[in-house]
């Protein structure tokens, strides 16, 4: 995959010229676009609600994406603990979740 950026390299002084004026409008869209899959949400079970919610709110917060999703990972392992559905809980999410937890401290 990586190959596959070696012909944009040579394309990359020209894309420079695109003022971020004009980027920013379809940034918006690609936000729109990306709200439309919370309808598949189910809204009245807290338990998916909650760090669906939680996700949502972190990314714009911490102006970052990945910050976000690491905010929802962790909701959603609480709100398993808390309502008693710890067998829905990978052994990859864990760890994920032990990870996210060693970064945000340090």
């Amino acid at each position: 995959a990586g190959l596959l950026f070696l012909p944009f390299m040579w394309l990359s002084p020209l894309l420079s010229f695109i003022p971020q004026v004009a980027t920013a409008p379809v940034l918006v869209l690609i936000g729109l676009f990306m709200m439309q899959p919370l309808s598949h949400i189910n809204w009245k079970d807290i338990s998916q609600s909650l760090p669906a919610f939680v996700t949502c709110l972190m990314i714009p917060l911490t102006y970052s994406i990945t910050q976000g999703i690491v905010w929802g990972f962790l909701s959603y392992t609480l709100m398993c603990l808390a309502t008693g559905k710890s067998r829905e809980l990978s052994p990859t999410l864990i760890i994920i979740d032990v990870f996210a937890i060693i970064a945000l401290i340090i």
